[in-house]
């Protein structure tokens, strides 16, 4: 919950989503809080400085078969990347580290759904509950 304070100030950082298909169909926490959680992502999905996007099942293959990572964006535009795998939490600032995931992220971008089209793939999976 405190996270999702992030997108309140103004003027709010602007925010990048890419999520896999797959954790949008798994209803953990039963089916009222899978409703509840896909009605949260139209909501951030929707906002200005929030870009969603979501990669569909069909791809074969897509960057990100390794496992998720995150890239920040530091005030003086540096970039590191940070990924967690089974607790083990790992910061990234070595450049050419940083700069494949970059530009793994932005294959990702390539390959995913147009945030407009994704919102309407989770609109759609919320109204099949």
């Amino acid at each position: 919950m405190a996270r999702q304070q992030l997108f309140d100030p103004w003027p709010s950082p602007t925010f990048s989503f890419v999520l896999d298909e797959s954790v949008l169909l798994r209803p953990i926490g039963g089916r009222e809080v899978h409703a509840e959680q896909l009605q949260n992502l139209l909501r951030i999905g929707s906002l200005r400085a929030v870009e969603l996007q979501v990669m569909p099942m069909d791809r074969e293959e897509q960057p990100s078969m390794d496992g998720p990572f995150n890239l920040l964006t530091v005030k003086k535009g540096e970039q590191v990347a940070y990924v967690e795998i089974h607790t083990y939490p790992r910061l990234i600032t070595d450049a050419e580290e940083v700069r494949v995931l970059s530009e793994r992220y932005g294959l990702l971008r390539a390959q995913a759904l147009r945030p407009n089209e994704s919102l309407g793939l989770i609109e759609k999976l919320r109204g099949q509950l």
